[in-house]
């Protein structure tokens, strides 16, 4: 699986922001990395499973779905940016399928309200009480359409689910069944009608990432596959329980303390450097550590080391920046600061 840029040999940008150790505590690792090997291993069978699973459905992609079954693993959220027909919601629905837990699906329109979204309290007649009506965010999986044409009074009632697991109305606090995760697509080429997702909702979403048009050979097996029709629904390949102990699993893996300390680094050099306006918030910090674990057990590894850092760096970390505007005029992006980052950062040696 490779996801960001290639691992290269480190060097000191002209003008980057010096990646200086902070002071941590070197008496103990932040994990004790009490998972044992044969717990790895089941893992990333489980892992391949799914994603084999997902491929009958979204071809030629597999970086792409295990990308995707990363968030899952780490019970994180996932924003997929494309452009129409590559497949995006084929993707979220394809995760639903091959878990047996409980999903919903919201098609975001302009007129979506938030009571659509978390449920409506009913006053019931015949028991003279306020009945609550739960909405489509009680789900393990919430799949969520097109997610910038709703309005930002709508997109805000995910704001709180996303981050607390939990719904509050009518003041009344109610926990969303676990595992919790938000896939969520948007097209940013159409942009009649839409609604640019606040920085605030951004951050809460563990990974961005696009999918791409595919290949020939995928494009055909595409086109041979619904010749006889749509397909019809995926059969599901792991429970819920299994799901759960994958969390559990990957959050346990190993994380050096000098891997930390590369990561802490890393994000704080996204708020110092010149051509960003906003750097990465340590929301940031914890989900690129916790999408790293995932990396390194659906790799069969017991610990994190520095290449699953850059290779889950961009998807983590570009969409929580925001860039300066006369580094926009000059044709900079997030993406292209993040991977210079990587590459003027001091790689952590001798870990794992």
């Amino acid at each position: 699986m490779t996801f960001g840029p290639a691992p290269s040999t480190p060097r000191v940008l002209s003008g980057a922001p010096t990646l200086a150790s902070p002071q941590f505590d070197t008496s103990r690792n932040p994990t004790s990395g009490a998972v044992s090997e044969q717990e790895v291993a089941w893992f990333a069978e489980m892992f391949g499973r799914i994603a084999g699973n997902i491929g009958q459905r979204i071809h030629g992609k597999v970086q792409q779905v295990s990308l995707a079954l990363l968030a899952l693993v780490s019970e994180g959220h996932l924003l997929l940016e494309d452009v129409p027909g590559v497949g995006k919601t084929s993707l979220a629905r394809a995760i639903s399928e091959s878990i047996s837990g409980s999903w919903s699906r919201l098609q975001f329109t302009p007129d979506l309200l938030p009571s659509d979204v978390t449920g409506i309290s009913i006053w019931n007649q015949g028991s003279q009480q306020f009945e609550f009506h739960p909405g489509p965010v009680f789900s393990n999986l919430v799949i969520g359409d097109e997610i910038n044409r709703a309005s930002p009074k709508t997109q805000s009632a995910l704001l709180e689910v996303m981050e607390e697991r939990q719904v509050t109305v009518d003041g009344t606090p109610r926990m969303v069944p676990r595992p919790f995760v938000v896939v969520a697509t948007q097209n940013p080429i159409e942009m009649d009608g839409t609604y640019n997702l606040p920085e605030a909702q951004l951050d809460r979403f563990l990974l961005k990432m696009s999918i791409g048009y595919p290949d020939a050979v995928a494009e055909a097996r595409i086109v041979l596959a619904r010749h006889g029709g749509a397909p019809g629904p995926l059969e599901p390949v792991v429970s819920l329980e299994q799901v759960k102990r994958m969390i559990q699993i990957s959050s346990s893996i190993r994380l050096d303390r000098q891997i930390v300390e590369y990561v802490v680094n890393l994000v704080h050099a996204t708020r110092r450097t010149a051509d960003i306006r906003l750097g990465s918030s340590p929301r940031g910090t914890i989900g690129l550590l916790r999408a790293a674990q995932s990396l390194a057990a659906a790799e069969g590894r017991s610990f994190v080391i520095a290449d699953d850092v850059k290779r889950l760096a961009i998807p983590v970390l570009a969409h929580r920046m925001l860039v300066a505007p006369d580094a926009q005029l000059r044709g900079i992006t997030a993406i292209q600061v993040v991977t210079d980052l990587l590459n003027g950062a001091r790689v952590p040696g001798g870990v794992g």
